[in-house]
């Protein structure tokens, strides 16, 4: 048993040298890793060629179409100007609000859809005309913003992440998943809206006479209303949410069958992507037919790298974890410590936070009973864990990092300071915010 957990602790240092060091697509680094692995057990080829094929096919069946939905959407809200028009949307309803506060807000809707990197490129440029407009210093704005995106991201569903860790530790209450991850990626903005803040009164605002005010530029009229632009988020959720009434219904309801068929999460999130459709004016179909196609090349690479995840986990799940672990008293006392602490590992060591949550989900699947997660809300503060982790912290391995500087044009010192210490803040902090609720949970 400890030649098998030696090789776990193998396959993980090449999981972070593969990807930060030798820069290998997450996908070759994963593929070689279950092989390896495997090898390290002494599974046999055939049996090791079937659990990888075994647990790449149930990731991509429980998660393929959500993965894809969520990421058309998310394409279709940028192609339209729909981020934009969220964005404006929430700053005229949150006038009272301190503005970092605000971005804050504006990050948590746009980057449940749409992929946090994405998302930041596209709302950048409203961030510094905001800043001009009010006077605000960028940085303050620019750290809102960037912690405003990332907590969803790795906390709510249809990110990639949460799903695939759903799919690895076999939770079906995906709403309940949705629920928990937005309280906690708000209590985190709200943390990271707080450091923004503390940040605009701690900096001087400056004016770049080389960046000029372009939002003159812009069609206002062009952006789609902000109802409709919210619908393609909200509505599937309402939808999963009532999919949880439905149980109180009697069986022979006369439309139960349509109702459990349209409250399903794919099929949610399927009607979510065609009222993303109808931001295009007119029905225009050649957008339509790019945001489809875009969003299958941009969800390729994440259905492949969550696949692999997979596997990678199909071929821990042979190992003895808990007949190893149950002999040792101290190890339930652990509880969501440990997922929360191979996430950090893994993120600051490697930079991928999507890498981070699908490699730990399938290492601490085999933990579940003896850690007493194993039911739907224990395997939710797992996920809740190991998402706070992968936000621990955001440097420079991590593409997120680059493009948060590049993009609002801080220095790589300054964005240590300011863009990393606010990752650690909230990652930190989460823990904490979900070790508290996880500790009430076993009390109550």
């Amino acid at each position: 048993m400890l030649f098998s957990l030696f090789s776990i602790f193998i396959t993980i240092l090449w999981i972070v040298i593969g990807t930060s060091k030798v820069k290998l697509h997450p996908f070759l680094v994963l593929l070689s890793a279950s092989f390896l692995l495997a090898i390290l057990l002494d599974i046999k080829p055939i049996e090791m060629i079937i659990l990888i094929q075994k647990g790449f096919g149930n990731i991509i069946q429980n998660i393929g179409l959500l993965i894809l939905f969520g990421t058309i959407i998310g394409i279709a809200l940028e192609e339209s100007n729909g981020t934009l028009s969220i964005a404006q949307g929430i700053l005229k309803r949150l006038t009272r609000l301190p503005l970092p506060y605000a971005i804050s807000c504006i990050g948590y809707l746009v980057s449940i859809p749409v992929f946090c990197d994405a998302a930041f490129v596209i709302l950048s440029h409203l961030n510094k005309t905001l800043s001009k407009k009010t006077k605000t210093p960028l940085v303050g704005l620019t750290v809102a913003l960037s912690t405003g995106l990332f907590a969803p991201h790795v906390l709510v569903p249809p990110t990639p992440g949460p799903l695939a860790a759903a799919s690895n530790l076999q939770l079906e209450n995906i709403l309940l998943l949705i629920f928990m991850g937005g309280i906690i990626a708000f209590i985190l903005i709200i943390i990271g809206g707080s450091y923004g803040n503390y940040l605009i009164k701690k900096n001087k605002y400056t004016f770049e006479e080389g960046d000029e005010d372009q939002s003159k530029n812009e069609k206002i009229s062009d952006l789609p209303g902000f109802t409709l632009a919210i619908l393609p988020i909200l509505f599937p959720i309402i939808l999963m949410g009532a999919g949880t009434l439905i149980k109180f219904l009697p069986p022979d309801f006369i439309i139960i069958d349509f109702l459990n068929l349209i409250t399903q999460p794919t099929f949610a999130l399927g009607i979510g992507m065609l009222f993303a459709f109808r931001l295009f004016i007119n029905n225009n179909k050649t957008n339509i037919n790019k945001s489809i196609k875009k969003g299958v090349i941009q969800a390729a690479p994440i259905l492949i790298i969550t696949g692999m995840g997979g596997s990678l986990g199909s071929i821990i799940q042979t190992i003895p974890l808990h007949d190893f672990a149950k002999d040792i008293s101290s190890y339930q006392s652990l509880g969501i410590l440990i997922p929360f602490g191979i996430a950090a590992l893994l993120k600051t060591a490697q930079g991928s936070s999507t890498v981070a949550i699908i490699t730990t989900s399938s290492i601490v699947f085999p933990l579940l009973p003896l850690l007493n997660l194993d039911s739907e809300i224990g395997k939710v503060w797992v996920i809740m864990s190991l998402g706070v982790g992968s936000m621990t912290v955001s440097h420079a391995n991590d593409s997120y990092f680059w493009i948060v500087s590049q993009m609002s044009g801080m220095d790589v010192k300054t964005a240590y300071k300011t863009h990393t210490m606010g990752t650690l803040l909230q990652g930190v902090i989460g823990f904490i915010i979900v070790f508290t609720g996880y500790s009430l949970w076993r009390v109550f």
